[in-house]
């Protein structure tokens, strides 16, 4: 992997679309080469399938940790707190929760020497009082769309189509 491949996938997961004339006008990067580019990086396995889902272990970004963040009630401070820790490099979920933790932040990163930095990061911004960390030694189920997660019968049941009206 090199920069066009990493610019493509930025542009990719960035515009929401693996359209080579999009990419191209994001990038810069001709639309053949895109295209060629795409279809290596899923024979590498870097993406998944046509949906453009990506394997971050196939890039180097095996190492998945979860932090609970306890933060200090103020007015606001779920979206102050939230946006912060979402903008560390390697965070790629935030979920403001209900109980005893207030964030849930999932981050993908290259090794366990970035852990230290991260952590560091999560603890410098005003209003985190503690944090708890775990690494994820295997993944067994891992679901981009939720509606994969379902058997066919049980979102019939769920009646989701009066929800869209």
């Amino acid at each position: 992997m090199d920069a066009r491949d990493l610019a493509i996938l930025k542009a990719v997961y960035g515009l929401g679309t693996p359209s080579p004339k999009h990419i191209e006008s994001e990038t810069g990067i001709p639309k053949s080469t895109i295209h060629y580019r795409l279809n290596k990086l899923r024979e590498a396995g870097v993406l998944k399938n046509d949906l453009y889902e990506l394997d971050a272990a196939a890039i180097g970004l095996d190492v998945t940790v979860i932090t609970e963040v306890l933060a200090e009630f103020a007015e606001g401070y779920h979206e102050s707190v939230g946006s912060r820790l979402g903008e560390i490099d390697g965070v790629s979920d935030v979920y403001f929760t209900m109980g005893d933790t207030d964030f849930i932040v999932v981050a993908h990163l290259p090794n366990g020497a970035f852990v230290q930095r991260l952590i560091e990061e999560y603890e410098a911004i005003d209003g985190v009082e503690r944090t708890s960390s775990k690494f994820v030694i295997a993944t067994i189920k891992e679901e981009q769309n939720p509606i994969h997660a379902y058997h066919f019968d049980t979102l019939l049941e769920l009646d989701l189509q009066s929800n869209t009206e």
